[in-house]
């Protein structure tokens, strides 16, 4: 019966609790850090440490490709034409996979060094590991993307409010009651004007 291996499980390593699988656990761990580690002859006797120290080295250069991919125009952008800084940015999303994919494999590693037993799950039904690999991959690409473009304000620029229609002044019933008694002595007042005139003229 075929050993189960989890989606990211790194090539070359054998699976876990076969014949060779500390040994080529520990070979692919020396050569996802720094060389300087094999210099410490505790890392190989104890694979279990190497493969903390190689899961953390690796999430902190996950973290950095990040920050600079976020910060590249910035830093970058005074100093390099727009063709520059388009090229630094995809290296920096190639190497992001690449650092992504390897921090998976050796958290997984790091898990069968320490006892943790694989077994399918449910959403890997609907595709192979190389189809959930590509997934995370992709994923991993378009979030990088998003974290480049300029943050948008959240809110919404505020419409004017429309002008309030003035509504009429509404005068007092006492007052609107003695306007036609003031038009009335208006009238009169004019009328026996014009009678004065026609006196005098005649």
């Amino acid at each position: 019966m075929a050993v189960y291996l989890p989606p990211g499980w790194p090539t070359g390593v054998h699976p876990p609790g076969s014949e060779g699988f500390e040994r080529t656990a520990v070979a692919w761990l020396l050569d996802v850090v720094p060389p300087d580690y094999r210099l410490h002859g505790v890392l190989q006797r104890h694979p279990i440490a190497l493969a903390t120290l190689a899961r953390r080295h690796l999430a902190a250069c996950v973290e950095g490709a990040r920050q600079g991919y976020r910060t590249a125009r910035t830093e970058l952008g005074d100093v390099l034409p727009v063709s520059g800084v388009d090229a630094v940015l995809a290296a920096y999303r190639s190497e992001g996979r690449r650092l992504v994919t390897a921090a998976r494999a050796a958290d997984l590693v790091e898990r069968a060094l320490r006892g943790k037993e694989f077994t399918p799950q449910l959403h890997e039904a609907s595709g192979s590991p190389e189809r959930q690999e590509q997934q995370e991959q992709q994923e991993q690409q378009e979030q990088q993307e998003q974290q480049e473009q300029p943050t948008l304000g959240k809110q919404k620029a505020r419409q004017p409010a429309p002008a309030k229609q003035q509504q009429p002044v509404k005068q007092p019933q006492a007052v609107r009651q003695q306007q036609p008694v003031k038009q009335q002595q208006k009238q009169a007042a004019a009328a026996s004007a014009k009678q004065r005139r026609k006196q005098a003229v005649s």
